[in-house]
């Protein structure tokens, strides 16, 4: 009997001590893995975080590289439109569009270039070789009929020797001719410019009997009559403002060769 009791209370104590330790074992390892799902997300939280980063750089990296590819295509497209207004506005000086419109016929137009900087080069050219020309003859004497350096000159022939070579129609050999030439175009006097034709009414033969050459400030190259050498006059002298008739231009773009 004291046998018997003596293993009732040996399990009686492993009983309670199997209850006692099962709810502490149960709580010890609900921590544990409460600590390890702690841990977990502190991780994938970390993880979320350091990818969350990186997109945001790279992100703004493409905004920025994105940004300054648009400054680049607007700064060229400005570019390349003020590039095309120019060569527009370019091509507008230099040609302008002339139409024809004739009765019962289709209207024609096409486009005539304005004077461009090339002729302005090749007008300069011939009215300076024009005054080399005659202002090599100064000092040389009045010769009636004379055309040449070797014989002296007239006042028309010391004209025809200037342009001769320089336009493309003919240069008539008279004071009253070259006056009346259809190629050459009236000019007024405040208008003179270097190498335009001045005229004159000194005998009161025709409309005029004689021609010099404007060589500018008031100025005309001359061959006067026999007796005096080829000389620079002054517009402005009594004698010369009453017997002045008129001006007139040989050399334009259309007429120089």
């Amino acid at each position: 009997m004291a046998r018997i009791n003596k293993i009732s209370i040996t399990l009686c104590a492993l009983l309670f001590t199997t209850l006692s330790l099962t709810p502490a074992a149960k709580a010890s390892e609900q921590a544990r893995h409460s600590a390890v799902q702690k841990t977990h997300l502190a991780k994938s939280t970390e993880r979320k975080k350091k990818t969350t980063s990186k997109t945001a750089k790279k992100k703004t990296s493409t905004q920025t590289k994105h940004t300054a590819s648009s400054k680049t295509s607007v700064k060229s497209s400005r570019t390349a439109h003020a590039t095309k207004l120019k060569a527009q506005k370019t091509a507008a000086n230099l040609a302008t569009e002339k139409c024809t419109v004739r009765k019962g016929h289709k209207t024609k137009c096409f486009k005539s270039a304005k004077l461009a900087d090339v002729h302005k080069v090749r007008m300069q050219k011939a009215q300076k070789t024009a005054m080399n020309k005659l202002m090599g003859q100064i000092g040389k004497p009045y010769r009636w009929g004379g055309t040449s350096p070797r014989t002296g000159f007239d006042c028309s022939g010391l004209v025809y020797y200037a342009y001769k070579d320089l336009v493309k129609f003919r240069i008539p050999r008279t004071a009253n001719e070259m006056y009346h030439l259809r190629d050459a175009s009236p000019v007024n006097r405040g208008e003179l410019e270097n190498g335009d034709l001045v005229f004159f009414r000194t005998q009161g033969r025709g409309t005029a009997d004689h021609v010099g050459v404007y060589v500018g400030n008031g100025k005309f190259i001359q061959s006067p009559r026999s007796g005096q050498d080829i000389q620079i006059t002054s517009l402005s002298e009594d004698y010369w403002v009453r017997h002045y008739v008129g001006a007139r231009r040989v050399m334009t773009p259309k007429t120089i060769r």
